[in-house]
Order: structure tokens, then sequence, then C-alpha cells
């Protein structure tokens, strides 16, 4: 026999023996004993004959209380202890024993004994009566296994309230014998680790009010309703009041849950369906369930909209509708609803809407639509809503200024407007004491951040103005706020130093961010009395001055500082005893620290994760103990550009290093690739000296490797076989090499995992057959540049995600490879200085390559007239001058990778503008570009040309094209440089020519055009050499004056190319320059003075047009100058930062004139036509000189 039962056995022995007892002299009296009624004492009169025989009941009465009093006494008790006992309570005890609970977590069951009654047991609640348990609550208990049909919880038929929430009953299912506990109107068993089908049961417990089954954890232990389904769980619950079935697998179309629903649940008020696997469209059945008060149908794939009869539910307070595939228009009436409170349509980006004119003394206290389509302007009357508490319009569309009326806000205490397009000053909040909250991120706010509108926040924790245009100083009274621990200011446009102030030792921040602003100064040293402070990060200033690391040691809880890119120089010098009292760091940012050794300090740091000191001039060997860095913790290690020659050898065995990113590229690192870290992912060995061969054994060292580069190093040999090894890899990168032999045909292999494949610029030969596998995951193969023959491999179509494909400057013999025509992401097409041949058209009825923006078939033998229904096809490049200024259109050609890094490998691709080649290492998806030079195309140039208006380049120089030039290429917008040269062009200039007012580059030179030159703003630019060989053209810049000139015959025209004509031209040409130099160089010979003259003069012209030409120019005094170096002269006064992106991920900001760029060719630079609109945009330039990477 168990306690429990031996304590209640004992209790009822005492109990039958003092009443037994007590029975005797009462018995004797003849009197009667008071009757025992369920366990407590009542006193009745019983008469077994008539009144007149029996004793008066008050003499009863006074008998039996004297002879209580005197038991005592007569029997030597010292007390009487006489206490009730519920009936159920042995049915509790044995529930107790058959659970499973821990006793130091339980709170209640642990406290269940026999020594009192039950329904004083916590969690125990019974009847008025207290003869039974109606309800039992064992929430939170951490019980684990399962409950049995035969526990005696069934037994317990007077119980209506049941709750086991919060328990662990291991995906064990539930009971299926709840139908016994037929009095249950409420039953909860919410995120207790129940699994499996719901049982039927349930559905017999008609007086059920509320039903909670709902779980926030449905990917691990998921209930499901299939049989029963949910229309045969609810169809006798006509009584239920709230439903929650959170969590739990129902996967139904619309009409299927909500009739249900709506029929037999007339009395509902609360319905939580959130995560249910449940579809659209909602049913207009549901409209019938009038007294609805709470809907929340949050993550299921509703993808429908939001019905407008929701503005029906008169009594709703609640809807939450947060990640459901919402579209359409939300509907306004809904906001109006009298007794709404609180309102989340969070993570629906199709949903659109406006916020509408709030009338006074709304209720609504949560307004949560961040991640959707909603736009337009805040109304001012916000401020009526003045219960509003949390306001959440996160990464929406709205604009236009923060009305002040914001200022009415007192109860606020969360505000997030992060990345939307609200402008004008930073409102007012000074009245809301309860914010806690405040992020205005990635926004267009401008003027100064106020020094009065802080003083009263008391409360506030995080202040987050990042990426916007505030000037001016950071008021000091910021660093005043009591609570305050997040201080984000970053990306913005703030000057000065930002001063000292007071009480930093007592200040709760944790986190200051003001990188990327224009301060300047001493960094301040209250800054390093900031106690608390977790987080420094002041890169991208211009803060100056020498600064001590020392001083870092005040900051104990320090873990991570950026202090790059400034003009600070970092003296890391410190004794011993200093460097061991650094604090442990885990992410330490000093790139362009003007560092020319490693700190010493690094040495003693034991949690180091992230290390960057990159840009510096750290010069000499890598040392052995920077891969020991953090005991092994070291994760990201970033030493690129820097004057590193040599790793020190021998080198550590790395077997136990956990590096992950490795990042040594644009150094003077020579000799053979060093052994590489075992877990790396990222390995950037780019722009170095590297001269050995690729070992042979290169893939055992890549077996997590996801971006691997060796671009541009002096690596000859061949690609090893071993490489195909890297499972993972994502990235390959061995351009501008020379190396030789085959590609091996793993690598097309691999393509089912590889995403870039850049051999560019090597010696690479054989024949093009590598053979794609189906499932071919590459999106860019970039095989430019060296001696492969043959055809192009039709196995290509397999790659369905090919975004670039550049086999331009090989030695491939094919046709028009139209069937790549199919691939449905294709931009960027490269073909150019092949052998290439026949006409190009399309051999199929449907449109090819639908996405394409750039396509080079220049300098092969293609022929036939130009293809004008592909034009019509290429909608990449048919896009409306909108379109190709709108932020969301102006995205870059890249892949990421590692994408929480926020690292990616940028493409590059070749485009010629007036002979020049250059190098687009930033490809805009809005820049479109045509090269079919130097092929042997006939025939006009079609009308359809004049579609692709998102065209930046068009080249048809240097074929056999005839016909006039279609005056619909003046709608051509976009174009910056055109060239048809050299064909047999016909005819007039079309004056809507002369409307192209980007157009910096023209060349109509030797054709057969006549008439006047258009007059126009952008025409007037342009030299005689856009014009020339075209015998019957005049006017400006030419000399021909066309009042006086005569129209030149055709024949004439045509007979002016001939080469015979042209002869004694040369002749005498050649000889009058001739003269002309022999007497300018003869009297310099024998003119000392004029000598020197002419070779200063001579130098300044060389300094200014070789180096533009690519080419090493050494002066009279012996000075190197290359083409690098004289632009990155002419640029140094245009410091724009255009090839930083870091930011891109988070949004576009800034202004940018890119669309009104023109190119200057002879200087390489870009310049801008100062009446261009503008645009907010991150910066992008077009067109660069430095690697892809």
């Amino acid at each position: 026999m168990d306690g429990a039962s031996s304590d209640l056995l004992s209790q009822s022995l005492s109990f039958s023996a003092l009443a037994a007892i007590a029975w005797l002299p009462i018995n004797f009296m003849g009197l009667h004993p008071p009757s025992l009624i369920q366990n407590q004492v009542l006193f009745t009169s019983q008469s077994h004959g008539c009144l007149s025989k029996s004793p008066p009941m008050r003499f009863q009465l006074l008998s039996w209380l004297l002879l209580l009093a005197f038991l005592p006494i007569f029997f030597g008790i010292d007390t009487i202890s006489v206490h009730s006992v519920c009936l159920d309570d042995q049915l509790l005890l044995q529930l107790k024993w058959n659970l499973s609970f821990s006793n130091s977590t339980s709170l209640k069951l642990v406290s269940w004994n026999s020594s009192t009654d039950c329904c004083n047991w916590t969690g125990v609640t019974c009847d008025e009566t207290g003869a039974h348990v109606t309800g039992l609550d064992l929430s939170s208990e951490s019980i684990k296994g399962g409950i049995d049909n035969s526990s005696s919880l069934f037994d317990l038929r007077y119980l209506q309230r049941l709750n086991l929430a919060g328990n662990r009953f291991n995906h064990t299912q539930i009971p299926s014998v709840f139908d016994r506990l037929g009095n249950l109107t409420y039953l909860n068993l919410s995120n207790s680790g129940f699994g499996g089908q719901i049982p039927i049961g349930i559905s017999r417990l008609m007086r059920l009010v509320s039903l909670d089954l709902s779980t926030i954890f449905p990917e691990f232990l998921s209930l499901k309703l299939e049989n029963p389904s949910l229309r045969t769980l609810v169809w006798n619950l006509s009584s239920l009041v709230e439903l929650r079935l959170d969590g739990v697998n129902i996967s139904a179309q619309g009409r299927e849950w909500c009739q249900p629903l709506s029929s037999a649940l007339p009395k509902l008020k609360v319905l939580s369906l959130s995560n249910c696997n449940l579809s659209g469209p909602l049913d207009s059945s549901l409209q019938n369930i009038t007294l609805l008060s709470e809907i929340y149908l949050n993550q299921n794939n509703l993808s429908a909209e939001i019905p407008e009869f929701f503005a029906n539910f008169s009594y709703l307070t609640s809807l939450l509708l947060r990640s459901c595939g919402l579209n359409g228009i939300f509907p306004e009436k809904i906001f109006q609803l009298p007794m709404l409170q609180t309102l989340d349509l969070s993570r629906n980006p199709l949903l659109h809407g406006f916020l509408p004119e709030f009338p006074p003394n709304r209720p609504l206290q949560t307004l949560v639509l961040s991640d959707t389509n909603f736009a337009g302007k805040l109304p001012d009357s916000v401020g009526n809503l003045k219960l509003l508490s949390r306001l959440e319009l996160a990464r929406c569309g709205f604009n236009g200024p923060i009305p002040s009326s914001m200022a009415n806000l007192t109860q606020l205490g969360y505000l997030d407007f992060t990345l939307n397009n609200f402008s004008g000053p930073i409102p007012s909040l000074r009245l809301s004491e309860n914010l806690s909250q405040i992020i205005l991120a990635h926004n267009c706010l401008a003027g100064s951040i106020p020094s009065t509108h802080w003083d009263s926040l008391i409360n506030l924790k995080n202040l987050d103005l990042r990426n916007n245009s505030l000037t001016e100083h950071i008021p000091s009274s910021l660093f005043a706020l009591p609570c305050l621990q997040k201080l984000l200011l970053a990306n913005n446009q703030l000057t000065g130093g930002f001063g000292e102030f007071f009480n930093a030792s007592s200040s709760l921040l944790d986190t200051l961010d003001l990188s990327s602003n224009k301060l300047e100064g001493p960094i301040p040293k209250a800054v390093f009395e900031l106690r608390d402070l977790k987080i420094l990060t002041l890169s991208s200033n211009n803060f100056n001055g020498t600064l001590h690391l020392t001083i870092i040691q005040k900051l104990r809880n320090l873990t991570s500082l950026d202090f790059s890119y400034n003009s600070l120089s970092i003296d890391t010098t410190a004794s011993n005893s200093v460097l061991s009292s650094f604090p442990q760091i885990t992410t330490l940012k000093l790139a362009s620290c003007n560092l020319t050794v490693f700190p010493d300090f690094l040495r003693n740091q034991s949690k180091l994760i992230h290390l960057d000191l990159s840009d510096n001039q750290i010069y000499g060997s890598i040392p052995n103990w920077i891969w020991n860095i953090g005991n092994s913790t070291l994760l990201y290690l970033n030493l690129s550009r820097n004057l590193l020659e040599d790793l020190e050898r021998p080198l550590p065995n790395l077997s136990s290093s956990q590096l992950a990113i490795l990042d040594l590229h644009n150094n003077l690192l020579r000799g053979s690739i060093p052994y590489l870290p075992p877990f790396a992912s990222v390995l950037d060995y780019s722009n170095n000296n590297f001269t050995s061969v690729i070992p042979s054994n290169i893939g055992n060292y890549l077996e997590f490797t996801i971006f691997f580069s060796l671009s541009s190093n002096k690596l000859s040999g061949e690609i090893p076989i071993s490489i195909c090894n890297a499972t993972y890899l994502q990235v390959l990168d061995l351009s501008n090499n020379s190396l030789s032999g085959l590609i091996p045909p793993c690598l097309a292999d691999k393509s089912v995992s590889l995403n870039i494949l850049n051999l560019r610029r090597n010696c690479l030969n054989g024949t093009f057959s590598l053979t794609f596998p189906n499932g071919c995951n590459l999106r860019t193969l970039d095989l430019n540049g060296n001696r492969l023959e043959g055809q192009v491999s039709r196995t290509l179509n397999n790659c369905i995600g090919l975004e670039v494909l550049d086999l331009g400057n090989n030695q491939l013999n094919d046709t028009f490879p139209y069937w790549l025509g199919s691939l449905p992401q294709l931009r960027v097409l490269v073909l150019r200085s092949n052998k290439f041949h026949g006409s190009i058209k399309n051999t199929g009825t449907n449109c090819t390559f639908p996405m394409l923006q750039i396509v080079d078939l220049s300098s092969n033998d293609f022929t036939g007239s130009l293809p004008s229904q592909c034009f019509l096809c290429w909608k990449g490049m048919i896009i409306s001058e909108n379109e190709a200024q709108s932020k969301l259109k102006h995205q870059i050609l890249r892949f990421g990778f590692l994408e929480l890094s926020h690292l990616y490998y940028q493409d590059a691709v070749t485009v010629t503008l007036k002979g020049l080649e250059m190098e687009l290492v930033k490809i805009l998806t809005v820049f479109a570009s045509i090269d079919f030079s130097n092929n042997s195309f006939r025939g006009g140039i079609p009308d359809e040309i004049g579609d692709l208006k998102s065209l930046y380049v068009l080249n048809l120089s240097r074929n056999d094209l005839t016909d006039q030039i279609p005056s619909s290429l003046g709608n051509l917008k976009q174009l910056e440089s055109l060239d048809l040269s050299n064909n047999k062009l016909s005819g007039e200039i079309p004056m809507q020519l002369a409307n192209l007012t980007f157009l910096s580059v023209l060349n109509l030179s030797y054709n057969n055009l006549m008439g006047r030159i258009p007059r126009g703003t952008q025409f007037q630019t342009f030299t005689e050499a856009s014009f020339e060989g075209n015998g019957g053209l005049c006017g400006v810049p030419l000399t021909k004056n066309c009042t006086d000139a005569k129209v030149v015959p055709k024949s004439e025209i045509k007979g002016s190319t001939s080469m015979i004509e042209f002869d004694w031209k040369f002749i005498f040409t050649g000889l009058g320059f001739g003269g002309g130099a022999a007497m300018v160089i003869g009297p310099l010979m024998l003119w000392k003075k004029g000598r020197k003259w002419y070779d200063k003069y001579m130098d300044r012209f060389l300094l200014m047009i070789l180096p533009s030409a690519g080419l090493l120019y050494t002066n009279c005094d012996g000075r190197r100058v290359e083409a690098e170096e004289m632009k990155e002269e002419e640029l140094a006064e245009i410091k724009g930062n255009y090839d930083e992106d870091e930011e891109e991920e988070e949004g576009f900001h800034g202004r940018f004139c890119v669309l009104c760029s023109k190119l200057d060719i002879t200087r390489k630079i870009a310049i801008h036509d100062p009446n261009c609109t503008c645009h907010t945009s991150t910066p992008i330039s077009y067109f660069s000189y430095t690697s892809s990477l």
C-alpha cells in the first residue's frame, strides 16, 4: 500500500474509533448521535418515535456538546483534529504517483500530500461543497512522458476546467478518452508536446467554451486534424467561444475551413489558427460569426485579398494576419472599427494600402505594417491615436515628413520606421516618456539632431538613426540619457567632433556606432570612460591624431572595436603588463590605420573571432603566431592590400584551425601557394606574385571551401583534377594567370554546385567539349582570352540559371548559338573575336533571350541582315525611362555567398567605346549594350532597335550596312555611345539624334551620309572626326559651309573612298609631314634654349596622352608614369567611394547622376551633365579599370 492510501485509511479509522467511543455514553443516555455526512459533522435531531417519548431536542444537543467538551478529560485525549476530506483526493494522489515530473522544478504536484484537504492543494479547485474537484491546473510542471487512457485523471467526473499547458509529453498522442470528462468547459493542452492526430473524443465535449491545442513549435511537435477533420472536431461544440489551434496541421482550402467554423460556432469570439497550413481565399461565410473579437491567422499561405466584410466585425479588437501572403489593397474601413486595439499585417510584401485619417479617441494601441507595400504619407491625424503604444512601419513605402502631431502620442513605447522614404527633420517625441525604442534608420531625414528632443525620454534604450542625411554636430544631450544602451548614427553626414560629455562612467551605453560620417578631430577621451561599452564603431570618418591603444584597456567589457578608414595613426606599442590587461575582444577592425607592423597585443587575445588589418602598410612576413590567435577561435582574417611578401616558414600545423575566411589579396606574396586552413570557406589569394603551379592535391584542402580565388598571379601549369574534390565550392576564379592544358571535364560535372567559373585570360586550349549535366547551377561562365577551339557545347542549355556567358577572344568555330536563347536568366553574351559565322536568326516561333542586356558579337564572320525579330524579343533592353531610374532596377549583377557575411562575387565584362576596351566591373541590370561591329552584316538598320530604350552602347561599325539611319534611334534616351562608322549608310542624319542628351560618343565616319549635320546641344560637343569620310555632309563641326556646298552625287561619294584616289593624297601628306618635321627639328638641333622649351612642353603633352592610352611613359627626369597612376591623380578630387557596396543589401541611398554621365575617353573619368535630374540611390560607377573583385 502506498503512502497516500495509508494516510487516508489511518485518518478514516481514527475518526471511526472516536465516533464509536462517543456513542457509548450517548446510547446509554438514550440519546441519538448526530449524522455524519460526507466526512463533515452535522447536528440533526432524529426521532424514532413520538415527540412525547423522546428527550427534548435542546437537551440532546446540549448533552452532545457537553460530551465533546469532556471527552479529552475522560479518555486522556489532548486534542481532537477533525478536518474535512474531499472525495477525489485519492484519485489525485494516484494521478500524482503515475505522472513523471521533477521535484526540483515542480511547484504544484510536489506539494500534494494527504495531510491537507485536497481542495487546498496548489492547482486544485473544488466545488462549493468541497466534495468534488472541478478545476485542475498542472501547467508548466515539466511533466514528461504521456498520459494513459487508464489514468485516474479521467475519473474526475465533475472536472470542468483542465490545464496541462507547457509540459513535455514527448510527442505522445492526446488520450482518446477525454469524452469521459463530459463536464469540461475549459481545456488547455497548448505547448505540451503532444503530437499526432487529435482524437475524436474531444469533439464530444459539448459543453466546451474554450479549447486550446496550440503549439509554438509545430515543425518539431505537430498535431494534425485529418480524421477527424476540422469539421468533425467543431460540429458539436456549439457553445465554443474561444478556439485556439495554432500550429495544428489542418491543411484546408478557404471554404473547407471557413464554412465549418461559421456553421458550427455561432458564439465564437476568439479564432486563433496561426500556422495551420490554411489556404485562401477567405470565404464569405466567415461574416456569419458576428461576435468575433480576436482573429489570429498568422503564417498561413492565404494568398488572397482581405475581404471588405472584415470591416463589419464591430466587436473586433485584435486582427493579426502576419506572413499570410496577402495581396491587393487593404480595406481602409477596417482601420475605422470602433473597438480595434491591435492590427498586425506585417510581412505581406504584396499587400498595398494607405493610412486613412484617424478620428479622435480611437482605442488603437498596436499598429504593425512592417514589410508590406503600404505607401503614401503618414497622416497628421495619427496624433489622434492617444493610446498607441507600438507603431511599426518598417520596410514600407511611406514618404514625406513625419508629422509633428506624433508629439501627442504620450503612450508610445516602441517606434520603428526603418527603410522608408521619410524626409524632413526628426520630430519631437519628448512627451512620449515611455519610449524605449526609436528606430528611424534608412530614410531620407535631414537637418540636425535637435538637442532639446531627448531630455524627458528617461526610458529610451535604443536610438537608431543610421543611413539618413542628418547633418551638423552630435548633441551631447544624447549621452546624458540615463537608460540609453544603443546609439546608432552611422551613415549620415554628421560633422565636427562630438566633444566631451559628462558622467560617462555612469552611462549604460553598450553600443556606439558613428561610422561613415564626416566627424573629425581627435576621439574624445570620454568615449573611453563608457565602462559598459561593448561595441565601438567609429570607422569611415575623418578622426585624426595618434591613438595609443593602451587607452582601450579602460573598456573592460569591450567585445567589438572598429577604427577603420580614418586619418588615425594607431600606436600599438605597450609594455607587457599593459598588454595583459587589454580587454578580450571578439571583433577588431583596424583597416587603413597606418599600421606598419602586426600589433603585439594580438598575441594575448584569447577570444578573437574577426580580425581585419587590411589597407595598411604592414610589410615583411606574416608571423606564425597570427594563426594561433584566439586559441583557434579566429574565424575571419583579412590581411589584404598590404605590403606582405611572404609567410614565415615553416608554416605551423593548421589542422586545428577554425579559420573560415582568409583574405590575402593584393599583397606581394611570392613563391608557392601556402597550405590552406582545412575548414576555410573563403580563400582569396588573388593579385599577388605566386609563381608556382597549383599543387596537385589542392582539392584535399578545399573540403569546406565555398569561394576560392587565385586570380591575377603568375601561376603556370595545368588545373589539377583534385580541385573537383571541393564538395561545396560555389566560386572558382583562376583568371589572369598562365595556366595551360585542357579544362578538366570534372569542372563541368561540378556545375551542379558551382555557380561561378572564371578561367579568363589564361592559355587553356583544346575543344570546348565540356558536358554540363542536368541541374547545372552555373550563373557565370567566363572563358574569355584562351585558345579554345571547336563548337560551343550544347549542354550549356542545361544551365538554366546562367546569367553571364563570356567566350570571347578564343578560336571557336561555330554558327550563332541560337539555342542559348531558351536560357531564361541570360543577361550577358560575349562571343567577340572568334570564328563564328553565318546569319543570326530566330529559328523558332518563340521569343529568345528575354533577359539579354549585353551582347557582343564583334570581330567574327557573321553575315546576313540584322535580326529585327530578335530585337523585339530582348525584353531586358526594353524598359521605360522611369523603370531605368527606379532604385529597384539599379541592381548590380553579382553573386552573393555566405550571405550573412555580406560577401559576394562581382561579375565583370569588357565593352568597346571609341576603340578602347573598357571593363565594366559593376554590371547594372539596367545597362544594355549591343556590339555587332567588324562583321559582314548587310542591309538596313532595323527600326526595331529604337524600341531598346535601355541601350547605353550601340556599335554596328565596320559592316556592310546600307540605307538610311532610322529616326527611331532618337528614342534611345539613355544612349551614351553610338558607332555606325565604316558602313555604307546613306541619306541625312536624322534630326532626332540631336535630342540624345546623354550621348557622349558618336562616330558616323566613313559612310555615304549627306546634308546638314543636325544642330543640338549635344552635337556641338563632337569633333570633325565623328563625321569625316562623308563627302556629302556639311555644317559644324565640319569646315564645309552648307550654303556653299554642292550636293555630291552618290557615285562620286562612293568613289571618294577608293584606295586609288587616296594614294596621291597619302603621298603628299607624307611629304608635307616630313618637310614640316624637318623645319621643326632642324632648329632644335642647334638651339639649346629651344630644346629645353620643347622638352618641357612635350613632357606635359605625353604625360597627358600616353598614360590614358594605357602606355608606360618615362619623362626627361626619369620619372615613370603608368596609366593607373595618371588615373588616380585625375580622380583624387572626385573621390566618391563608387566601389563601396557594403550597405547595398540594406537599400540604395544617397544622390547620384549616373544616368546623366558621359565618358571622356582621353581622361578615363566620368563627367556629368550639371543639369541632369538626380535620383536617390547608392552612387554606382559604370566604368572601372580595376579588378573584378
